[in-house]
């Protein structure tokens, strides 16, 4: 085995890295819960980036729904950005799973 070529090789899949974290950054994610009612946005560095509710639902004496309906979006935003990352990744990999990479 020749280390330089080793070497550039993990330089090379280093920049592809760097290069999947740019792009990643630039997608979105848009999941709904409640039929709807609640929205959010999260980014491809399972950031929320916005968060939108119906009018309809903010009831002070539904408090607890509006919370488990924003719950349920934030877990799929999360679920569905690793899910895309993980797409990423496979992408550079091969399918090979290097954890930690992200």
């Amino acid at each position: 085995m020749d280390i330089k070529y080793l070497m550039k090789q993990a330089q090379d899949m280093q920049k592809k890295m760097e290069g999947i974290k740019e792009e990643l950054a630039k997608k979105e994610i848009r999941v709904t819960s409640g039929g709807g009612m609640v929205e959010l946005v999260v980014t491809g560095q399972q950031e929320i980036k916005e968060i939108h509710i119906e009018p309809d639902i903010i009831d002070v004496k539904e408090k607890e729904m509006l919370e488990d309906l924003i719950l349920a979006a934030v877990n799929e935003g999360i679920r569905q950005s690793k899910e895309m990352i993980n797409e990423e990744m496979s992408k550079l990999t091969g399918g090979i799973n290097l954890p930690g990479m992200f």
